[in-house]
């Protein structure tokens, strides 16, 4: 079965050809399902720090005992710089 074909166009690469910085996710994020690590970054290289932010974001509404504030901001962080630092590597 060809998943593929069922993924999401990028709708800034679709209206304005031009990606954003969250393209090359889900490719990443299956070929994180298959095993590849390292072709899942060099797909899209904030995955981990993506699913890490999403983890802990996920976390915090499961625990809703302790305040994860702190946590799912420097998260948040973390996963924009490796966001912006892979659009820039991937096009410049």
């Amino acid at each position: 079965m060809n998943i593929e074909k069922y993924m999401l166009p990028c709708f800034s690469k679709t209206l304005f050809g031009i990606e954003c910085l969250g393209c090359g996710f889900q490719r990443g994020f299956l070929l994180l399902l298959q095993g590849d690590f390292g072709g899942a970054f060099d797909r899209y290289p904030a995955i981990f720090t993506t699913l890490l932010f999403l983890g802990i974001l996920a976390l915090n509404f499961i625990d809703t005992n302790r305040n994860y504030k702190k946590i799912i901001i420097g998260a948040a962080v973390l996963n924009g710089v490796f966001m912006i630092a892979g659009y820039y590597f991937k096009h410049y």
